[in-house]
């Protein structure tokens, strides 16, 4: 059951998938189409899920789910994935690659393979004050809160010298 995401509560749970670029205006009509379509029929067992989503930065899909209503099993985060491969199919883009890092360089959302994002901090271009997103944060409430941070205040911060 799809709800508008500034209707969720703030402990609703969240999955953060950064894609491999920003998104284009026709990506951004497909997958809000596509999401609310998944939303509308995502189930626990047979039991409505009251869900919603959201893009940040144009190159974000973050989605969410009030469990004080339902709360999620692993066959509907199964269901969830299937619907983020196949929107990377269509889309021909990567949402699910873990290795990669996404920080900001004043304003720019900057992408790098995390072997860069090292090579960065020893040459010093990423420091402990680089706002990173953390998209390990698990609540509507962390992604406002914990989500672009400071490296030092993110798990990026075992990078560091």
């Amino acid at each position: 059951m799809f709800t508008q995401y500034k209707n969720l509560p703030s402990n609703s749970r969240v999955w953060i998938y950064q894609a491999d670029r920003a998104f284009t205006s026709e990506d951004l009509e497909f997958i809000t189409r596509k999401a609310e379509d998944f939303i509308n029929q995502w189930t626990r067992h047979g039991d409505d899920l009251k869900g919603s989503f959201t893009i940040k930065y144009n190159q974000f899909l973050v989605l969410a789910v009030d469990e004080s209503f339902n709360n999620v099993s692993g066959c509907s985060i199964d269901s969830s994935v299937r619907f983020i491969q196949a929107l990377e199919k269509e889309l021909q883009l990567d949402l699910m690659n873990k290795m990669n890092i996404t920080f900001k360089d004043n304003e720019r959302i900057n992408l790098v393979k995390l072997i860069d994002f090292q090579r960065f901090v020893k040459e010093q271009k990423v420091t402990a004050d680089t706002i990173v997103f953390n998209n390990m944060v698990q609540t509507k409430a962390a992604l406002d809160a914990n989500w672009e941070v400071p490296a030092s205040e993110s798990w990026h911060k075992r990078f560091l010298v």
